[in-house]
């Protein structure tokens, strides 16, 4: 089996002229991309890094940290990326938790690693411009090696995301060459990637959604079109002038495009394959975003950090809230929420918790010195998601939330995901999350936070409840108007901002 250094040899050789990454008015082809990471591998070495050290990387999507990422597999140097929004202390914890030997950041991170007690021990590169006290990342990387540097195995570490902590610490996810290959070759095979393919890299590369795009497209010979940050309008110009073939988006983004005043359907005509993961997407935005694409292909893909792939389908628009079947390295099943014995299936229709074969091809071996997290988490061969779904009739997957979202109203479990499906049909209703709040008779009450976009009442989006076929017991018994839904850095609903009660009223 190919180690991703090879990989990426293998796309060099096959098409060395092709444009490989572009950002702004640069674009570099295959052979010249190449020659950047292999100077930049040369470079981890003058820094002292050796094989299986791992390095922070701190900075937005810009091609020198898909060039970092390649290097990093060539050197045999897992890189550990982390979101640019990090404060000091994260930073901190991240460095001493991974065991870093460098950390990497560009302007948008330099306050945050200089509050960081930890990166005053290790050597810092700033990329972008110099900075006082740090290594510039154009001079270290200037000097290619006297011969291709290729340390890395199909068995060693690749790369180590952090999850999101939401009530602790976030937990080092590390993945292996070989599981990283894997995942990638089946992210090109369940969207049909071709050679040429041109993708956005807009998606975070700290990120599994960034990183997927990041490798999908060198195997397949294709151009990552880097894009630092999100901005709608720039987005459309990228579409357009960079001729993007498919986009690979959270639920948000394809929103906030279709919001923006600058959209129109003729400007995304040569998007051809649209996918969506992270977060589901309702109804309501599926149906819009379809009318306005018409894609050819149009994938949902569920998964996680852990194991990437659960379950693709291929035909979202058909079966809206539809999460398909398991993917071409994986099998999941649904399991009593508390069960303990992966044999403890239920049948379709019943709802429970969703796992995962951690024999899968994709999947990791276990977080990053936690084992607290792994006895949570893992548990005879199988991986429990925390995410509760179930299999309808036809065996298609249908993920209702987490395990922790599920609402418990008079003694009734409630998801949310049936109610925000229905509510988001109705044509004044622009977002809507549902959240259980407590109350004192009920332990919680079914709550819906909207955002409306035309003059809609309670009285009216009720109705519709009821008309929608909502069990009695199910439907909202109080409605918030909200200007904003609270969302994390990469698109994901921060539903406990909501039962905490951040979020501004309208």
């Amino acid at each position: 089996m190919f180690d991703l250094g090879r990989s990426l040899v293998a796309s060099v050789e096959r098409r060395p002229h092709a444009d490989a990454v572009v950002q702004g008015d640069m674009t570099l082809s295959y052979q010249a991309w190449f020659r950047e990471v292999q100077s930049a591998a040369r470079g981890l070495g003058e820094l002292g890094l050796r094989h299986g050290d791992r390095l922070l990387a701190v900075m937005q999507n810009r091609w020198q940290l898909a060039t970092l990422h390649w290097a990093c597999q060539c050197a045999g140097v897992v890189i550990t990326p982390l979101n640019w929004r990090a404060t000091g202390d994260d930073v901190d914890y991240c460095l001493q938790d991974a065991e870093a030997r460098a950390v990497f950041f560009d302007d948008a991170a330099a306050a945050a690693v200089g509050a960081a007690d930890s990166a005053a021990g290790v050597p810092r590169v700033a990329v972008g411009g110099p900075v006082t006290g740090a290594w510039d990342y154009a001079d270290l990387c200037a000097t290619a090696p006297a011969g291709t540097i290729l340390r890395g195995r199909p068995d060693d570490l690749s790369v180590m995301l952090y999850t999101s902590g939401t009530t602790s610490r976030p937990k080092g996810v590390p993945r292996r060459h070989r599981v990283e290959r894997a995942a990638a070759l089946a992210h090109v095979a369940q969207n049909r990637y071709a050679h040429g393919e041109r993708t956005l890299g807009v998606m975070p590369l700290y990120h599994t959604m960034g990183v997927r795009s990041l490798l999908a497209m060198a195997l397949v010979d294709g151009c990552f079109v880097c894009q630092p940050r999100f901005d709608a309008e720039e987005t459309l110009d990228l579409i357009e002038r960079q001729r993007i073939t498919n986009l690979y988006l959270v639920p948000t983004l394809y929103h906030a495009l279709l919001e923006h005043e600058a959209f129109a359907p003729e400007r995304v005509r040569g998007v051809e394959k649209l996918g969506y993961a992270g977060a589901p997407m309702s109804a309501g935005l599926m149906q819009r975003v379809n009318e306005a694409f018409r894609p050819e292909l149009f994938v949902n893909h569920y998964g996680s950090s852990e194991i990437y792939t659960f379950t693709i389908d291929q035909d979202a628009a058909r079966k809206p809230g539809s999460s398909g079947r398991s993917g071409l390295n994986q099998r999941i099943r649904v399991v009593a929420i508390d069960a303990d014995d992966p044999a403890e299936t239920l049948p379709p229709g019943r709802e429970g918790e969703i796992i995962a074969d951690l024999a899968g091809d994709e999947a990791f071996d276990g977080y990053w010195k936690r084992p607290d997290g792994d006895a949570k988490a893992i548990r005879h061969g199988w991986y429990f998601t925390g995410d509760t779904g179930y299999f309808d009739e036809e065996g298609d997957l249908f993920v209702t939330g987490r395990v922790d979202d599920l609402i418990i109203t008079g003694g009734e479990n409630v998801s949310p995901a049936e109610i925000e499906d229905a509510l988001s049909l109705h044509p004044a209703v622009e977002e809507v999350i549902v959240v259980g709040m407590p109350d004192e008779r009920w332990g919680e009450v079914v709550t819906a936070f909207v955002r409306r976009r035309g003059e809609v009442t309670e009285e009216a989006l009720d109705q519709h409840c009821r008309s929608s076929g909502i069990a009695n017991f199910k439907r909202p018994r109080r409605y918030v108007f909200v200007r904003e839904i609270p969302k994390s850095p990469v698109g994901k609903i921060l539903r406990r901002e909501l039962r905490a009660s951040n979020y501004a009223p309208e």
